[in-house]
């Protein structure tokens, strides 16, 4: 089986929220391919079907288009009840950064605590930011060992851009314990925070 998904002028997250749930009603050696207007979109498909365990391509097919293809492989993740309709949280143009693991200053212990919680309650807003930025300690939370690698996973599915500095990385020696979305550079780091029409620093 193939099925094929125009999403051409889908806001970020459409893209992914409607690859997922082609793929919940597909089975394993299906093919979902995916036309996409921008890299973004290619990326964060890519993202998710990596995720999933499936085998993923990514090619430019003409001026401003894209085609992602997935081979479903693995299980497929749906609801009990058949397909779960899921209402695609809007994104801002909000950057949430984290230059540490910790929440606020005194108690480390609460600190952590804090700084879980925080990324728990950011899976559950009706407006997604567009992008988290790790640098410094806050390295650690996209790396093995992290208790908040699985909600982070939750918002990198819905198609928020996860961000960590590789120099920290590098520096904590934790650049092979990378668990969650992709390694940046100060460069992109000094032009995300130019761009960002917000930025949150919890």
């Amino acid at each position: 089986m193939e099925k094929i998904i125009d999403a051409r002028k889908m806001a970020c997250p459409l893209p992914v929220v409607n690859a997922k749930k082609a793929a919940e009603e597909m089975n394993e050696g299906d093919v979902l391919k995916v036309i996409a207007d921008n890299e973004t979109a290619v990326s964060n498909l890519k993202r998710f079907a990596g995720y999933r365990g499936f085998e993923v391509t990514g090619e430019k097919t003409g001026k401003d288009e894209y085609l992602v293809t997935m081979k479903i492989s693995g299980s497929v993740i749906s609801s009990e009840s058949g397909i779960e309709t899921v209402c695609a949280p809007a994104m801002d143009d909000m950057l949430v950064v984290l230059s540490s693991d910790t929440m606020g200053t005194g108690d480390e212990k609460l600190g952590r605590t804090l700084m879980k919680a925080f990324i728990f309650a950011l899976t559950k807003q009706d407006r997604m930011p567009s992008g988290i930025l790790c640098y410094n300690r806050g390295a650690f939370l996209t790396c093995e060992g992290s208790e908040s690698i699985e909600d982070l996973r939750i918002l990198a599915d819905e198609g928020v851009e996860i961000l960590t500095c590789g120099t920290c990385l590098d520096y904590y020696g934790l650049r092979e314990k990378l668990s969650i979305g992709s390694v940046t550079n100060m460069y992109d780091i000094v032009d995300m925070m130019e761009t960002a029409g917000k930025i949150v620093r919890p």
